[in-house]
């Protein structure tokens, strides 16, 4: 019968009810079950395959809630979730109205603390054993972190005040040598170190089980003959001196040997916190996912017997993205310009730069989920007069705010930021959303920052980003399908600061910066041949500087002028609105109006882009709404 275990697990308690032998066949219908949920929504795949045993080994062990679970980026917490009550909700993961991909406080009392981001849940647990202790609760805090997310800085801030804390705080380091590319760096090269030293484990283990049936006065002895024998077989003292009780390596798919180890590590009582390095398969018993080259990180509905999305037609062939024209775009710019550079953080292939690194390796770094140092890295070439395009989520600019003000702009150094999922993203949901780059970019000094349209408006702005050089320079693009174009036609230069007009009208300016513009422009279709309403509509393209030559004939001419952009407030309406009252030409005794349409003080939960952007009144609808409201209130 299919399921027949798991069919009756619908919490933690339920699962503690089985033999441990019994979690073996469970962990093939879980396994199953998230092929075939996954094959039908999509979501994050790869991930998930590898820690199945993992997840249903914690759970078997310690006592969720109480004990504190904390999941690191937590893009493999679907088993998590069947396991904690949310089975029979997985088919709307990552839809409108369903669960989220991430881990999710407001969802269930399991998810103990948030995420979406990377290298966080060492600095969480911390925080959480701490409170514990502080007030005399016994329970455990457990942290469970990918190798790659080790290579983010915040991870060696929580690791470094672990000390705080005792037994009562596990770090499971799971180590599956990938992230969403393959890792980088020196820690990386460490843990694979220690994995190819299996002496030492074999040394361990044959030391461990004969110290007991030593007296007393030799177990001492023995004792210090098993740390000795560890620091010379494998020199791993790393995470020791770093104030743990280090223990591995275990195989992460030997459900018996980690029920074993995981209990016998909740029972120790000692005055230091606990690290267990785990190994682990990406994609673990999925053939598709463990023979492709990012193990089926992320993907959309796929057919379980091929592992391909064979949802194409002869339309999308047609169709391409715009980080597929930023990645040909920056190569063939830079095929002809040898002091570009390019640097991602852990996301080459995501952010479409695998081309350049395969025409030019040496011209192209992946400095690990590091996005403050990519930054910084980025600011001594520029120094030394190379041109560094640093390609990021927009997202994860967050976290390396402070680089761009103190490291770049303070400095006035020509970096270029490319920024992609600018806006609303879809089912990664909020933790992803781009919403804060224009507020933060636009009001830091000397920064220009770009917005294209089109396909054809982002090539010739990475080219004229290539040939600036008098200050850092920014262009934000989103999330989502084009046309495919002839990058080499659109290689043009384009005049800083200056917006495009897209047809004349009269009384009403809409001045759109980036994707809403076919929205606008289907929006004064209605308009026109619904109302016989007839808009000014400009290309912005610029968020900083602002084309003030535009502004003020605008501000002249018409009695209303709207701005539309994928941000919150504080950016790019709110630079318009200050330059246009600093001027003189809105309030007082001029009758000019002025409306800013922006994200809402909001976050939006996942669901479809088009979803979230009608969620937050940014779709064409609502801009006909609001050109009509301002009309009849002239």
């Amino acid at each position: 019968m299919k399921n027949k275990l798991f069919s009756n697990i619908n919490s933690p308690e339920d699962l503690k009810k089985l033999a441990v032998n019994e979690l073996i066949p469970l962990s093939d219908e879980i396994r199953n079950t998230l092929i075939e949920t996954i094959s039908q929504t999509g979501g994050h795949l790869g991930s998930n395959l590898g820690v199945v045993e993992l997840t249903i080994a914690l759970h078997y062990v310690f006592n969720s809630p109480t004990d504190s679970l904390v999941w690191d980026v937590s893009h493999q917490s679907y088993i998590h979730k069947m396991l904690t009550g949310r089975k029979d909700k997985m088919l709307s993961i990552r839809q409108k109205n369903g669960i989220s991909g991430f881990i999710s406080r407001a969802e269930s009392v399991h998810d103990c603390f948030g995420a979406g981001h990377s290298s966080t849940s060492i600095s969480a647990s911390v925080g959480i054993a701490l409170a514990n202790k502080l007030n005399n609760i016994q329970a455990k805090t457990i942290a469970i972190i990918g190798d790659g997310s080790l290579s983010g800085g915040l991870a060696f801030e929580g690791l470094n005040n672990a000390n705080l804390c005792d037994s009562n705080l596990i770090v499971i380091v799971n180590d599956n040598n990938m992230s969403i590319d393959r890792p980088t760096g020196a820690l990386s090269a460490y843990l694979s170190n220690i994995l190819t030293k299996k002496p030492f484990d074999q040394a361990r283990h044959m030391i461990t089980n004969h110290m007991e049936k030593l007296p007393t006065s030799l177990q001492e002895i023995s004792k210090k003959v098993k740390s000795i024998t560890k620091e010379v077989i494998t020199g791993d003292k790393y995470f020791e001196h770093m104030g743990f009780d280090y223990y591995g390596i275990l195989d992460g798919h030997d459900i018996p040997q980690l029920v074993s180890t995981l209990s016998n590590l909740k029972n120790l009582q000692k005055n230091k916190p606990i690290l267990l390095h785990v190994k682990t398969n990406k994609g673990n018993g999925y053939h598709h996912a463990e023979n492709a080259i990012d193990k089926l990180h992320g993907v959309t509905k796929f057919n379980v017997d091929t592992g391909k999305n064979e949802q194409k037609n002869s339309e999308n062939e047609n169709k391409t993205t715009l980080t597929q024209i930023f990645s040909e775009s920056l190569l063939e710019i830079a095929k002809n310009d040898e002091k570009i550079i390019a640097i991602t953080s852990a996301m080459l292939g995501n952010t479409g730069l695998q081309p350049f690194k395969d025409y030019a390796p040496h011209r192209v770094f992946d400095v690990g989920i590091a996005e403050m140092h990519s930054l910084v890295f980025a600011s001594g070439l520029a120094i030394k007069g190379f041109k560094p395009f640093v390609a990021v989520y927009s997202t994860f600019l967050q976290r390396a705010y402070d680089g761009v003000i103190h490291d770049v702009s303070l400095q006035n150094l020509p970096v270029k930021l490319v920024l992609d999922r600018a806006g609303y993203v879809g089912a990664d949901g909020k933790t992803h959303a781009g919403m804060f780059d224009l507020n933060m970019l636009v009001n830091i000094p000397h920064m220009v920052v770009l917005a294209p349209s089109s396909p054809t408006e982002l090539v010739s702005m990475l080219y004229t980003m290539s040939v600036y050089k008098d200050s850092p320079i920014a262009i934000r693009f989103p999330k989502g399908v084009c046309d495919k174009i002839n990058v080499k036609d659109n290689l043009k230069l384009m005049e800083i600061g200056k917006s495009n007009l897209i047809q004349k009208g009269s009384n009403i300016a809409i001045l759109s910066l980036g994707g809403r513009l076919d929205n606008v422009k289907k929006a004064s279709d209605i308009l026109k041949n619904e109302h016989n309403i007839h808009i000014t509509i400009i290309d912005s393209r610029f968020a900083k500087p602002l084309d003030v030559h535009m502004l003020k004939e605008l501000a002249q001419s018409h009695k209303a002028i709207i701005t539309i952009e994928e941000g919150i407030t504080g950016g790019y309406g709110s630079s318009v609105a200050k330059y246009l009252t600093d001027a003189h030409l809105l309030g007082g005794q001029n009758d000019l109006i002025f409306k800013e349409m922006s994200m809402p003080d909001e976050y939006i939960e996942h669901a479809t882009i088009e979803e979230q952007y009608t969620q937050a009144k940014l779709d064409t609808s609502a801009i006909v709404l609001a050109v009509k409201n301002l009309t009849d209130s002239q």
